[in-house]
């Protein structure tokens, strides 16, 4: 730009300039006292579930959701495979070996062996064993004659391989004790040996659990617990050739979730970082340009985090991945005023400011309400990233206009680069023609309408997995192996009080073993499947007393001794002391209290694997009152799709309310600052549709976000006609911001990868485009002030 396109006005600051740019350096000193706070014990979160929409739904439903995470969030479960016990056991005693090291017991805790546990939960439930029947035998008990089943307790007692017991013979002469503790290893898919050790799939499983000493979800992006488990793995592998090793658990998928996120942020950010560096050096060839504008980048990065901290507590790491991009979008003031220095004495360097603003605050302000935007969705994840980019674009800004002309005080000389690049314009094709709207308009129909017409919606919560596949696989082999239910399908059921639930249940049970035995679904785990309600504890007491006295009275009389049964426990075995039991630690997690005005519990099942178990599953929970399936993956996908279309029409409603705000200041040429990001808009879907690309609520907040930064160079385009520094700045800025998304669209998180790949196709698309609609240079009624 030369001195003569600028208005004639005094060369000295804006009234009251000095006191905005104080002003500014004492928030600044603020952000930088928080920072150095924040960065000595840094808040950062790396939930991955952070992304995901809050429960709009049944508060219940999000409970029992939140427990059952949390019944999990800190256990690691490692098995160990091998051909015969002998090895299976010496694999396990190199690991225990390899995880006595103390970087391995500062991180984990091994949890105890089942044999301790089941001594515990034995002595608790002992007195009640009466009223704790398998429904098998409880048929058993109803129908099969006293005689028959006298001669088996007798056969029992006096037999040379009598059956195992774990009472005294009189305190259960039919042997019920040791059927129900076997019925409910089984139901669990913990049928251990005398070693303790899984028969599985032609190997012998040493099972080992550990609990995490730290959250899950508070790891520092490096691998601590992938690298001590690999220790062991190495050490076990060592002493038994053939070894096969499946690890499990939430802390597994929360560490490579940020180690990944801790990659991406120093590849993205960094790449952006340097990216922009290297064009603005090459437009401008000077270390002030390159300073000043990596300045206003840090302080965009700087209050951002500060604001984001301090509104939500934390941050998500996610957020700073996506803010890293944010570096190619914060540093179009700081290029435009360079890219308009060119050529300006340093003296009118006041003036610049006052013909730059109008088109300055207009792109703020579109890029602020694209990103505002994102805050419209409820999702946690998406708010931080709306607040932190609109609070780092405003930063960025307001460092350019309070700072830069104070700091930029010296010449910025012209390139050959900057000269070349700002030439381009003059060359660059023009719709200046009816003909060749026409052309134009033909071309994009013959791209877009083939590719919208392949675009297919895919909401599918499992896309957004990012976790490694091979620690996919084994967590599906753990789950499989040892009958781990599914933390995402349950069934809910309801009632007044834990009688209630515990009945119907119990009904609910009866279907799913029904469908069980007929090889429809896998199996459940039910609260009431270790503590029945005391209805059902009643009725089994009673049957149990009949029953064996009559055993007894026949045995007495072929003995000649007088039998009777051991002492039980007088009355049923109540919810609140279950629970509070070491028995309970199976099923404690799935007991949910106090819910609105009742109680709730869930029943978790085991085996979705079959294509129709979801539909089987949710059959059964038909015509029971109080109890509901719940499908919380199909939930929060039909939750996906809703925000999509909700979000399609509020990008429509941002096209309209953009376009007004244009035309308030372009009147009769606004038409032009908005058609190329509206036709980038529509080529990026169709070829996402060409490439085979799902259409995702992330693609259409990318969308969005187009908008506001392509909205952009059709400002500087038409508030500044035919000016090549504008040309300049909207390539560079342009170029940076493309390789700042680019890098995005190379993340391994698919939500994030979703927005690059559209930023990437619809920044460049704009870049091309917005030179074809600029008005000719000499046509000044695009808006109310006359620039020369």
């Amino acid at each position: 730009m030369s001195d003569s396109a600028l208005p004639v006005t005094p060369g000295h600051p804006l009234r009251g300039w000095r006191w905005l740019a104080l002003a500014w350096l004492l928030v600044l000193a603020a952000v930088a006292w928080h920072q150095w706070g924040f960065w000595q014990s840094p808040r950062i979160d790396s939930d991955v579930l952070a992304l995901l929409p809050q429960e709009a739904g049944d508060p219940t439903v999000a409970d029992a959701t939140r427990r059952i995470a949390e019944n999990s969030s800190r256990d690691v479960v490692v098995m160990l495979g091998a051909k015969d016990s002998d090895a299976a056991l010496k694999a396990r005693q190199a690991f225990d070996a390899a995880l006595a090291q103390p970087a391995a017991q500062a991180l984990l805790v091994a949890g105890g062996s089942p044999e301790d546990w089941f001594a515990q939960a034995r002595d608790t439930l002992a007195p009640y064993r009466d009223r704790l029947l398998t429904p098998a035998q409880r048929e058993a008990l109803a129908q099969t004659p006293a005689d028959a089943l006298a001669e088996s307790a007798l056969v029992a007692l006096y037999g040379p391989m009598g059956a195992p017991r774990l009472t005294e013979w009189r305190s259960d002469p039919l042997g019920l004790w040791p059927q129900w503790w076997q019925a409910q290893a089984a139901a669990s898919g913990m049928a251990l040996d005398g070693d303790g050790l899984l028969q599985a799939e032609d190997r012998y499983w040493a099972v080992m659990q550990f609990t995490l000493k730290g959250s899950a979800f508070r790891l520092d992006g490096e691998r601590h617990l992938q690298d001590v488990l690999d220790g062991a793995t190495a050490a076990a592998m060592a002493s038994t050739p053939d070894l096969r090793v499946l690890k499990a658990g939430v802390p597994l998928h929360a560490e490579s979730a940020a180690v990944q996120a801790n990659r991406e942020v120093n590849t993205i950010g960094w790449g952006s970082l340097a990216a922009v560096l290297l064009l603005v050096w090459l437009a401008f060839r000077s270390l002030r340009p390159l300073l000043l504008v990596a300045m206003s980048l840090l302080v965009g990065c700087a209050v951002a985090l500060t604001v984001t901290v301090l509104v939500f507590g934390k941050v998500h790491l996610l957020t700073l991945i996506f803010g890293a991009s944010l570096v190619g979008v914060a540093e179009d003031y700081g290029i435009h005023w360079f890219a308009s220095r060119q050529g300006v004495a340093s003296e009118r360097r006041w003036s610049l400011l006052r013909y730059l603003l109008p088109g300055l605050w207009l792109a703020l302000l579109t890029s602020a309400m694209a990103y505002l935007a994102l805050g419209l969705a409820p999702f946690p994840g998406l708010r931080q990233m709306a607040l932190f980019s609109v609070v780092g674009l405003t930063a960025a800004f307001l460092t350019v206009i309070f700072f830069f002309p104070w700091l930029d005080g010296g010449q910025v000389r012209t390139t050959g680069f900057s000269r070349w690049l700002g030439g381009t314009l003059a060359r660059w094709p023009r719709l200046g023609s009816r003909r060749a709207g026409i052309v134009l308009a033909v071309v994009v129909l013959i791209v877009a309408v083939p590719g919208l017409l392949r675009v297919q919606g895919n909401d599918d919560l499992r896309g957004l997995q990012s976790s490694p596949p091979e620690l996919i696989a084994q967590q599906r082999d753990v789950g499989r192996l040892l009958g781990m239910p599914s933390p995402a399908q349950f069934f809910l059921v309801q009632g007044r009080d834990a009688e209630q639930v515990l009945q119907r249940e119990e009904q609910l049970v009866a279907r799913l073993r029904q469908a069980e035995a007929q090889g429809k679904v896998g199996g459940h785990r039910a609260l009431s499947d270790w503590l029945p309600s005391q209805r059902r504890q009643d009725e089994d007491a009673a049957l149990t007393a009949r029953v064996e006295q009559d055993v007894l009275a026949r045995l007495s009389r072929a003995t000649g001794e007088a039998l009777a049964r051991g002492e039980l426990a007088p009355s049923a075995l109540g919810i609140d002391a279950f629970l509070a039991s070491p028995a309970a630690l199976p099923v404690r997690h799935l007991w949910l209290g106090q819910v609105g005005q009742g109680v709730a519990s869930v029943v978790m099942v085991n085996d979705l694997s079959r294509t129709d178990a979801l539909a089987t599953f949710a059959a059964q929970a038909e015509g029971l009152e109080g109890v509901r399936w719940v499908d919380r993956t199909a939930d929060i996908s039909r939750l996906l799709t809703h925000y999509r279309h909700m979000m399609s029409w509020l990008l429509l409603a941002g096209v309209v309310v953009v376009f007004a705000v244009l035309a308030l200041r372009y009147r009769g040429q606004a038409w032009r600052v908005i058609t190329p990001t509206l036709l980038a808009g529509v080529l990026t879907v169709a070829l996402l549709g060409w490439l085979g690309q799902p259409l995702q609520l992330f693609n259409v907040l990318a969308l969005m976000l187009l908008l506001g930064m392509g909205i952009d160079y059709g400002i500087f385009l038409v508030e500044h006609r035919g000016d090549a520094s504008a040309w300049l700045a909207v390539c560079v800025g342009a170029a940076s911001t493309w390789l700042s998304f680019g890098l995005l669209g190379l993340s391994a998180t698919p939500a994030l990868r979703a927005f690059g790949l559209t930023l990437l196709f619809g920044i460049g698309l704009v870049w091309l485009l917005s030179p074809l609609f600029r008005p000719p240079p000499d046509d000044s009624s695009s808006h109310g002030n006359t620039v020369a």
